[in-house]
């Protein structure tokens, strides 16, 4: 069995339920205890797994909205930009993107009106920061 089948079935069991205990993953990646412990700790110090998260259901959520927002960024400012939005405690997740914007940021907020002003009082403020398109999360399908 390969090093790289032994991490990838690690991962996956933990991709499927991060709260899992080394005693699962061992159990459902056909491994030890032992071994699960020191790929965990192995793919945590080489930044394979960077967290552990949990995943939400934004209608379930009764005060808070979850939105993807697109961001344009000046490309002479994005390296400054990004660990400015990176820093702002609304930003959840901060993605780089080949779409039609070069940032996707996951932003919460109380309300539609809290995330407005999320966006034009703290993102749109960020120099180098050039457009901000939201997309309100409605339902999570799966």
């Amino acid at each position: 069995m390969s090093t790289q089948a032994t991490e990838d079935r690690i991962l996956e069991v933990l991709e499927e339920d991060a709260q899992a205990s080394y005693a699962e993953i061992a159990e459902r990646a056909n491994v030890s205890k032992p071994t699960v412990r020191k790929y965990i700790n192995q793919l945590e110090e080489e930044g394979v797994i960077v967290g552990y998260s949990a995943d939400v259901d934004p209608k379930k959520l009764s005060s808070q909205t979850i939105a993807l927002v697109g961001l344009d960024v000046a490309s002479e400012r994005y390296v400054e930009a990004t660990q400015a939005i990176k820093n702002l405690d609304e930003v959840e997740a901060l993605y780089s993107s080949s779409g039609d914007h070069m940032l996707m940021a996951e932003v919460r907020a109380e309300d539609g009106d809290a995330l407005g002003e999320i966006i034009s009082e703290e993102l749109l403020e960020i120099d180098g920061v050039t457009a901000a398109h939201p997309s309100f999360l409605q339902e999570r399908l799966k």
